[in-house]
């Protein structure tokens, strides 16, 4: 191995610990704040959390922790060997970061917090205007705001139609939503960061992706046997598969060349 891959390994684990803390912390306290067990919520020292030590009471950390330190040290060092076109491998890097936030806590929690949106709005008009100058990516940014809009209204009108159901069939009815505000915003931000044409292919990929990976679901509930007759009115988090398609987009030309031949 070569000394200068040193770098790009080192400030890998460290983007994947920001992933980390940041996920950890946002969602429970929206600050940052000292880091705690995610079992029983006691406080764990600094030292402790970054060496990956359990808690006082013997929690050991989420696997989580370990799949996001190796995947972000892992594609640290490959964007530094290929560097995303125009970004380079530091904006590269803090765009994987961003991305490893939304991702995460949109997996577990099924949101995606202002102070995220924010510094993703800033990022992602830097992006956009360095990778296809600021015309495209305000129009990206602007199409994916008006597409987002009309699936969130749509979701508003399927989320009712849900408690309609579900108060028919006596449970108790939630206030889960198809899409929620965080998707239209992430999306307005993947769309200046993709510019136009490519957030119409982003936008499309993540809903396909989304809609394959529920087909599994179902599929999964029917051979397990836990399929109920209200399955199909589970939502999911789509920001995930959204952040899929558009770091695709973004750090892999060869994935771009393959949906925009020539």
């Amino acid at each position: 191995m070569e000394v200068i891959l040193i770098i790009p390994l080192l400030l890998g684990w460290a983007a994947g610990l920001t992933v980390n803390y940041l996920a950890d912390v946002l969602p429970i306290t929206r600050s940052f704040s000292q880091p705690a067990c995610l079992q029983c919520g006691s406080s764990i020292g600094w030292l402790d959390y970054l060496l990956f030590r359990a808690c006082a009471n013997g929690h050991p950390r989420k696997m989580r922790s370990w799949v996001v330190q190796a995947i972000m040290t892992a594609l640290s060092v490959y964007i530094w060997n290929s560097p995303p076109v125009k970004l380079g491998y530091i904006i590269g890097l803090f765009l994987l970061i961003y991305f490893g936030i939304v991702f995460v806590i949109d997996l577990e929690h099924r949101l995606i917090l202002h102070p995220t949106s924010i510094a993703g709005s800033i990022l992602g008009l830097v992006v956009g205007w360095l990778k296809w100058g600021l015309k495209p990516a305000l129009i990206g940014g602007l199409f994916g705001l008006t597409v987002m809009l009309a699936l969130y209204f749509f979701g508003v009108l399927f989320a009712r139609a849900r408690a309609k159901r579900m108060a028919a069939q006596g449970q108790e009815v939630d206030d889960e939503e198809a899409l929620g505000a965080g998707d239209v915003i992430l999306l307005t931000i993947l769309g200046l960061m993709l510019g136009w044409p490519f957030i119409w292919f982003g936008l499309l990929f993540g809903i396909l992706l989304g809609g394959f990976f529920s087909l599994l679901l179902v599929l999964w509930l029917l051979v397990s046997r836990k399929y109920k007759s209200n399955a199909l009115m589970l939502f999911i988090p789509y920001g995930p598969y959204f952040i899929i398609s558009a770091f695709l987009i973004i750090f892999f030309t060869t994935f771009l060349a393959m949906i925009l031949p020539g």
